[in-house]
Formats: structure tokens, C-alpha cells, sequence
């Protein structure tokens, strides 16, 4: 693995993004804790995490979308997991949008906070606990920084940090407002058990919900990223709690559908935010959101036959390759437009040719695969090809994992060069923080 140079350390964390105080509908910061693998009947009935729903609400119809973590973790802030079925090192596409494009077209701050990261932007595939090895932070559970839109943008690596640095951002109380947290692997139960990773959510939330900074008109959200069992639904818990859930509903259950692209869907709702044009349209709001919002959640069909654990055809699937989707771009919800920069990507009617998206709440699975479909521009619905055929022209194929050699003493520059390079990054860290003074 390449190690960064302290310029680049230091300057990105010169640009890392002060709080703003966009007033939301319902919250006005949102908070995700996501944990490790546990079957929903292990974690409704792990007393710590029981604790927490009589804090909140029991969402006790929360889906995940497939198996295994990685394409879970990518459809919460992208709206589609494209047909990744593997915990690769996988790397989105430029062109595709995500949530941290939605946050910022309207200025609401957005941070992701990993444990045990080794340091602000750290783009590598694990890091290991230098004293016993143990697994500590992988790239797979770290949402945002598997989109090479987030990845290769300095000032968006600036707010993917270590979570000891959520501490003194509380003190600070420069929390940004939608904030994606990611214990290490012992702490989420990945290693370990949902005893570990309830007891671990319990002492970490605790604390903050006696704290008024924090609880102030925010939302927290505890879920888990898929089952353990993968021949049974793919059912989680989910707890909403914090500021934003009124008292009065604390220990109650909402037995209505959901699945995690109804963490964009609720997040576009409260803000009014224009949406990526892909299922998070369809998507479930939360109802304590909706009913301020007046969206409607709707019913699924079939709540006993939801099945939603293996992965379609896509651009990273190991074994069955599809193009990359299109999103469409005119689908509307509510009053909630796609993104223009979206649009500006991808419309025009030979891309939109090609758009699976209709806005539907049940969403495609192995068994029940994506198909292009009418829009409202009237194009004629097809089958989706799965064979090896070249890409859309709206995105290129999946890009090969490429971590680079590490660089050796050899490459290093020397002696008058390197002198010269450390004025320069002198300069760059000293015009960087003015900049962001």
C-alpha cells in the first residue's frame, strides 16, 4: 500500500467541511449506525439493543437489499447496488452519483466516521489492529469511499474520518448533519456476536442521548447490513431514535416495508431534496417523516415472500455480467426531481432507452431480475441482457481493482527536490487553510 505524503494528509485535512444548519422538515442532522450480520430475532431480542427501541421505534419489517456487506453499504447512499455480489474492491464509476452529491446541492454538511481508520481519506482496502492483528477497519464498510466521485475528490476525502475524531467534533459541536458511522469489526459484531455489537451500540449512543447538542431535532437510525442466515429473508432490525422521535411513540413498533434505500429516500424527503433517479424513488419513507412530509407509504405485496438475497446481473457481479444502469431522469416524487447534475449525465432518449427505474416500491432480485422499461417518454419495455456484451455508452465497465505498487526508497525524491517539495506543500497547507478559515 502506498503511504500518503504529510502534505496530502495535511492538506486534506485542512479542507475538511465546517457543520452547516439546514432546517429539515422533521431532523435536522441524521445519524447511521450500521452493525454486522445478525438475524432480525437474534437482534430484537439482544437486550441492549432492546434498550435502544424502547428509546425509539422498532422498525420490524426493515429489508436489506442482497448479500454479502459491501453491495448493501453501496445501495444506502447510491439507490443501487449494481449487481455487486462479492466485497471486492470495487470502485464505482465517476459518473455515478451519490448521496454526498444530493447533501451538497442544497449546503447540508455530510461525514462518515470509521473506526480504527488509520488516518482522514484513507482510500486502502483494511487496517489491522497493530498490536494483535485482529480485523479492525475495512474499505467494505466504509460506504461513500467506494465511489470514485467521493474517493478521488480531496475535499470530499476530508470528511471520511477516524471515529475519535466524532468526539472532538462533538465538543467542537461541528457535527456535520448526515453522518454514516462504522464500528471496526470486533465493535459491529462481524467477528464477534450481537451481544459484542449491542453492548458496543448501547455504551457508544448512551451518552449522547443525555447530551442536548446532539440530540437536538436529530434522527439515529441502528441497523444492521444483512442476515446471517442467507437461506432466510433478508430481515434486520432497524431502531429509530434521538430528538426527532416525540416521546409519545418511544417503544413503539412500524410494522410497514422498508429496505436501506429508505435511508436516501427519508433523507430527500425531510430535506426536500432532489433524488439520484434510481430505487431510491421508490423507496419507503420512514412514516414518522412521512406523515410530515405527505408521502405515502405504500403496502408490498407480499411481505412473507420477500427474498431479497442474491444479487442480479451488474457491472461487478463475478459471474453475470449487465450494463451499468441508467437512472430516469424523469421520474418524480412528491415534488422531488432527479438531481440536474443526474440528468445532465444521463438523459437524452438514447440513454433513457435503457432506464430499469420506474419508481416501484418492490425491488428486482436474482430471481426477479431488472428490466428496461417504459418511461414516461413512452420508450418500449425489454429484458435486460446479462451476456458479455460492451458497455452503455453512458458508463464504461467495471474497473479493474488496482491498489498501485508501493513506493519504494528508490522513487522517493532527494536531497535539493525534496526541499523544494516540502516549501511547496508549506505553501499549499498555509492557502488551503485560509481558504477554509
Amino acid at each position: 500500500m502506498r503511504s500518503p505524503s504529510l502534505c496530502l494528509l495535511a492538506a486534506i485535512a485542512a479542507m475538511a467541511v465546517t457543520a452547516s444548519d439546514v432546517k429539515g422538515r422533521v431532523f435536522n442532522r441524521f445519524v447511521t449506525i450500521w452493525l454486522e450480520n445478525t438475524d432480525y430475532d437474534k437482534a430484537a431480542g439482544d437486550p441492549n439493543l432492546s434498550w435502544l427501541a424502547k428509546k425509539g421505534i422498532l422498525l420490524s419489517n426493515y429489508f436489506a437489499v442482497t448479500h454479502p456487506s459491501e453491495p448493501n453499504y453501496v445501495a444506502s447512499v447510491g439507490g443501487e447496488y449494481f449487481g455487486m455480489n462479492n466485497d471486492d474492491m470495487n470502485k464505482l464509476p465517476a459518473n455515478i452519483s451519490s448521496v454526498a452529491d444530493l447533501l451538497e446541492g442544497k449546503g447540508i454538511s455530510w461525514g462518515e466516521y470509521q473506526e480504527d481508520m488509520p488516518y482522514t481519506g484513507f482510500t486502502g482496502n483494511e487496517y489491522r489492529n497493530q498490536q494483535t492483528q485482529a480485523n479492525a477497519y475495512v474499505r467494505k464498510h466504509n460506504p461513500l469511499v467506494i465511489f470514485n466521485s467521493v474517493a478521488d475528490v480531496p475535499e470530499r476525502l476530508a470528511n471520511i474520518k477516524n471515529l475519535t475524531l466524532f468526539w472532538s467534533d462533538l465538543e467542537a459541536q461541528d457535527l456535520p448533519q448526515w453522518i454514516f458511522i462504522t464500528p471496526n469489526m470486533t465493535s459491529d459484531g462481524h467477528d464477534t456476536s450481537v451481544t459484542v455489537a449491542g453492548a458496543w451500540t448501547r455504551s457508544f449512543l448512551e451518552p449522547l442521548l443525555a447530551n442536548d447538542y446532539f440530540m437536538k431535532d436529530t434522527l439515529i437510525l441502528v441497523t444492521f447490513d444483512e442476515n446471517h442466515t442467507y437461506t432466510r429473508p433478508n430481515r434486520v432490525v432497524g431502531i429509530l431514535l434521538g430528538g426527532a422521535v416525540p416521546e409519545s411513540v418511544h417503544g413503539t413498533t412500524d410494522n410497514n416495508y422498508y429496505d436501506h434505500y429508505s435511508e436516501i429516500s427519508t433523507i430527500e424527503a425531510n430535506w426536500d431534496l432532489h433524488t439520484l433517479g434510481r430505487y431510491d424513488v421508490g423507496a419507503n419513507v420512514f412514516s414518522l417523516v412521512a406523515n410530515k412530509t405527505k408521502d405515502v407509504v405504500r403496502k408490498h405485496s407480499n411481505l412473507d415472500g420477500v427474498y431479497l438475497n442474491e444479487s442480479y446481473p451488474g457491472i461487478f457481479h463475478r459471474k453475470k455480467w449487465a450494463p451499468q444502469p441508467v437512472p430516469n431522469t424523469s421520474l418524480n416524487i412528491n415534488g422531488r426531481s432527479v438531481l440536474p447534475s443526474v440528468v445532465k449525465t444521463w438523459g437524452g432518449d438514447e440513454n433513457q432507452k435503457q432506464t430499469v427505474y420506474g419508481g416501484d416500491l418492490e425491488i428486482p432480485s436474482a430471481a426477479n431480475r431488472p428490466k428496461v422499461r417504459k418511461n414516461s417518454e413512452g420508450q418500449s419495455s425489454n429484458s435486460s441482457s446479462n451476456s458479455s456484451s460492451p458497455s452503455s455508452p453512458s458508463g464504461p465497465p467495471n474497473p479493474s481493482p488496482s491498489s498501485g505498487p508501493s513506493q519504494s526508497l528508490d522513487s522517493r525524491p532527494s536531497g535539493a527536490m525534496r526541499y523544494l517539495s516540502d516549501i511547496s506543500c508549506i505553501w499549499l497547507v498555509v492557502l488551503l487553510v485560509m481558504a477554509f478559515v
